[in-house]
């Protein structure tokens, strides 16, 4: 187990251009994808980009699943996306409290809006290319991980600085509120390979 030290806010990686991954097969791109997963998982995350571990790389993953904190209608298997691109974006958009490992020590969440539904295509760690059109906490999750391939962060989206929230207030009122349960309902997850 390879779990990697999460990057804060003001680190130079989360700011830094990615590169894309040519060589699925590299060492180097398998012990990548390893340390990502594994800091994921020991973290509580549900998504992870590869600036999060100063690892300047297109490469991100999502894991929405159940934790002891958190409850899902529909969860998903984790995914590996190499060299991503968003292909498309609904008009529609809805407010999801959001967090990230990268600002875990200020235990921060605010309110963004970001579209509801997505199409993303990429590679998996086998070097298949596929796509994903999905909504709720999928989508979420994508493009926050997108965002962080491109250095920006969420706390430059929160829509309105009055509802900054510190995880203790956040866990006990938001986390599994109807409200932002049925904004993170995932209703749709086509998947393709290409």
């Amino acid at each position: 187990m390879a779990i990697r030290k999460l990057v804060q806010t003001g680190h130079l990686a989360l700011k830094t251009k990615n590169k894309t991954i040519s060589s699925f097969a590299s060492p180097k791109t398998k012990k990548l994808i390893k340390d990502l997963k594994d800091t994921m998982i020991k973290t509580g995350l549900i998504g992870i980009a590869a600036p999060q571990i100063a690892e300047n790389f297109m490469v991100f993953l999502t894991y929405p699943r159940n934790t002891k904190t958190r409850r899902l209608n529909k969860t998903d298997q984790l995914r590996v996306y190499i060299n991503p691109k968003i292909t498309k974006l609904s008009k529609e958009k809805i407010i999801i409290y959001e967090g990230c490992g990268s600002v875990a020590h200020a235990d921060l969440f605010g309110p963004v809006k970001r579209s509801k539904e997505l199409t993303v295509s990429a590679y998996d760690q086998m070097g298949n290319k596929f796509s994903i059109k999905c909504d709720g906490i999928l989508a979420r999750i994508i493009q926050h991980e997108m965002d962080h391939l491109v250095g920006i962060e969420f706390i430059q989206k929160i829509n309105d600085f009055n509802n900054i929230l510190v995880g203790e207030y956040y866990n006990k009122n938001i986390k599994n509120s109807k409200k932002q349960l049925n904004a993170s309902k995932i209703t749709k997850l086509d998947y393709k390979k290409l």
